[in-house]
């Protein structure tokens, strides 16, 4: 466990007095609150280096909690990322794998907080489903403006006679980006993700930056709130992002890459950071065990309370990614997987160019979006290494370095191990299309533009059976 020390001379919030304050202990079983922002890149924090934005409030939590610098999603889209916080399972085994796909019929978080006599709220962003899986003990949805409902948490926690889990969802930084905003004018230059560049002014980033600031402001409503109401220091606050934007939809650092602060009076040693490894699923499993209840069999995730209590033994080996490209705006056949241990990570990119000939089927309409996915990504390689020591953004493939070939052929193992474990489609499969439920490969949007021949080219059996 690392103490962190670093000087933030544009926060405005002090550290916050626990004198007079009602304090927990290890055996009384606390609140827990979550606060999920929504596309939100792991760096832009001024904690994290980014001086160009104000997270005052995030800052004061990673200066009174601990901060995981290796915290990760599975898949960095929505509706995936919530799936696997909510039911402690990677998208595979939950069913959604693709964006806006149902999970299968799984225990949630609200069967296993019930269980231990929980109340479990989500206030704000759904983007989850069957509601028969997500059966919330509330649900009170964004206000028409994307704000956070803060007035219905407020009331329900007055009325409140049982212990609760509230899951606050925010809407932001995620699109649409307000062209009218505090950055339209300034240099955003910030981007540590990039080799000698500058990242262009415009109106996205000023807008996604404008969103941010925003949900920065709601999220100290929220903490002011929790205070007002003697909750925020008797309860364990956790606060992530689902993945990031500049990532998202791939297996890159950026989109996998999540930041994570966990902050618990008198549990939780404020200013600390933890380098382990530790992914979303990890979360239900953590947070039951801090309530008192046992970690559920049979799911993925792996609690790290120990690491709260400030042990810096390992919970993982590896974290894994994956990615489909289907069912989302831009829509195409190019599935990829990754793992990375502590140093290394391994790509796999199912449908590059190298391999594209020995996917094809007997189905010539099906080979045509296999092959239309391929040249999509023509520059993407079958397979890609990187240090991420010493290259944390993934600028130089090291997979044809004849040194690291023991490295490589090791995490390749794992891989295809995990993607075996979870019942990966791919491991049966050559190179299955997925039935869409927004996004169809075959039909023309503002996003997707098929060739003629190929519109309204498929049917129902062309695709991968699914449970849906």
């Amino acid at each position: 466990m690392k103490l962190l020390f670093f000087y933030l001379p544009f926060l405005v919030l002090p550290f916050c007095c626990l004198n007079g304050q009602k304090k927990s202990s290890e055996n009384e079983r606390p609140n827990i609150i979550i606060y999920i922002s929504d596309d939100h890149n792991a760096w832009d924090f001024g904690s994290f280096g980014n001086w160009q934005i104000n997270t005052s409030h995030f800052d004061r939590l990673v200066r009174e909690g601990m901060v995981f610098s290796n915290a990760y999603t599975a898949q960095a889209i929505c509706a995936p990322s919530r799936s696997q916080l909510f039911t402690g399972l990677f998208p595979m085994r939950n069913g959604c794998m693709a964006n806006h796909l149902p999970v299968i019929s799984v225990k949630d978080i609200n069967d296993h907080f019930a269980s231990i006599g929980y109340e479990v709220i989500l206030a704000g962003k759904g983007h989850i489903k069957p509601s028969s899986v997500f059966n919330w003990s509330h649900y009170f949805k964004t206000a028409s403006n994307r704000t956070l409902p803060i007035n219905d948490v407020t009331e329900y926690i007055k009325k409140a006679n049982k212990p609760f889990c509230i899951i606050f969802a925010s809407d932001l930084p995620h699109g649409p980006y307000p062209k009218q905003n505090n950055f339209s004018d300034k240099p955003l230059d910030y981007d540590p993700t990039q080799l000698n560049k500058i990242s262009r002014v415009d109106q996205y980033k000023s807008g996604y930056y404008q969103n941010i600031e925003d949900d920065n402001a709601q999220l100290g409503k929220v903490l002011k709130m929790l205070e007002g109401l003697s909750i925020l220091d008797t309860s364990l606050f956790m606060y992530l992002s689902d993945h990031g934007l500049k990532g998202k939809w791939s297996v890159r650092e950026t989109g996998l890459k999540i930041p994570l602060v966990v902050r618990w009076p008198n549990r939780v040693k404020p200013k600390t950071q933890s380098d382990q490894l530790v992914t979303i699923v990890d979360i239900l499993p953590t947070i039951l065990e801090a309530a008192g209840g046992g970690v559920p069999k049979n799911i993925d995730g792996i609690s790290f309370l120990s690491i709260l209590d400030g042990s810096e033994n390992k919970i993982r080996d590896y974290v894994y990614g994956i990615s489909t490209r289907q069912n989302i705006q831009k829509c195409y056949v190019f599935p990829s997987r990754s793992v990375r241990n502590k140093r290394y990570k391994y790509v796999r990119n199912f449908n590059s160019n190298e391999v594209v000939e020995q996917n094809m089927t007997s189905n010539e309409t099906v080979n045509a979006f296999i092959k239309r996915g391929a040249k999509a990504f023509s520059e993407a390689p079958f397979e890609e290494l990187y240090d991420l020591e010493n290259d944390p953004y993934e600028h130089q493939n090291l997979a044809s370095n004849k040194k690291l070939t023991k490295i490589k052929n090791q995490l390749a193992e794992e891989l295809l191990q995990w993607m075996t474990q979870q019942n990966d489609f791919l491991i049966d499969n050559v190179m299955p299309l997925i039935k869409p439920t927004l996004h169809p490969l075959d039909k023309t949007s503002k996003w997707n533009n098929p060739p003629k021949s190929l519109i309204g080219a498929l049917n129902d059996t062309d695709y991968l059976s699914l449970h849906y």
